[in-house]
C-alpha cells in the first residue's frame, strides 16, 4: 500500500485500516512459527505498511498542535 492513498483516508479510516494489519501481522507470524507461511516477505510488507500509517497519524497529529498553538 503506498502512501499516497493513505494519505486520501481519514484519521478514523487509517485507525480502522491500522487494527486489521496488526491482526494480520499476528496471523502471520503464528503462520510462520507453525511453518505455513508461503511468503517471507509478507511480514515485512505488513509492518511497513502499519509504519506508513502511524507516520501519517503522527504527521497530522503534529500539523493538528502548530496550528492550534499559533
Amino acid at each position: 500500500m503506498k502512501a499516497e492513498e493513505l494519505r486520501k483516508l481519514t484519521n478514523e479510516e487509517l485507525q480502522e485500516k491500522l487494527k486489521e494489519l496488526k491482526k494480520k501481522l499476528m496471523n502471520l507470524r503464528f503462520q510462520n512459527a507453525v511453518g505455513s507461511l508461503g511468503r517471507n516477505s509478507e511480514i515485512r510488507e505488513t509492518k511497513r505498511d502499519i509504519a506508513r500509517i502511524l507516520t501519517i497519524l503522527r504527521e497530522r497529529e503534529l500539523q493538528e498542535a502548530k496550528a492550534g498553538g499559533q
